[in-house]
């Protein structure tokens, strides 16, 4: 069932469109490529446990942590149709 003037089906297709965004946003973020022994932000050594686990790590632990925050902070999307995003 569609709410307001939207056609059926409309909901779901902005579900969709949001759940393929944020599939495409983490396989882009997978790390490509060989491993480094050392992170690229601090040159901490890399456990060789982690880079097993994690083919193409880059960074160390807390580097890793505190990119993933920055990169969480801001979607760019607004699909939730609210009557605040359709008045402007």
């Amino acid at each position: 069932m569609a709410v307001g003037w939207a056609r059926d089906g409309a909901v779901q297709e902005q579900i969709d469109a949001t759940v393929e965004d944020a599939v495409k946003l983490a396989r882009e973020r997978l790390p490509e490529g060989e491993s480094l022994a050392h992170c690229e932000e601090c040159e901490a050594v890399i456990p060789e446990a982690r880079r097993k686990a994690i083919p193409g790590v880059r960074l160390c632990v807390n580097c890793q942590e505190g990119l993933e925050e920055e990169q969480t902070t801001f979607t760019g999307f607004n699909r939730s149709a609210s009557k605040d995003s359709q008045l402007r």
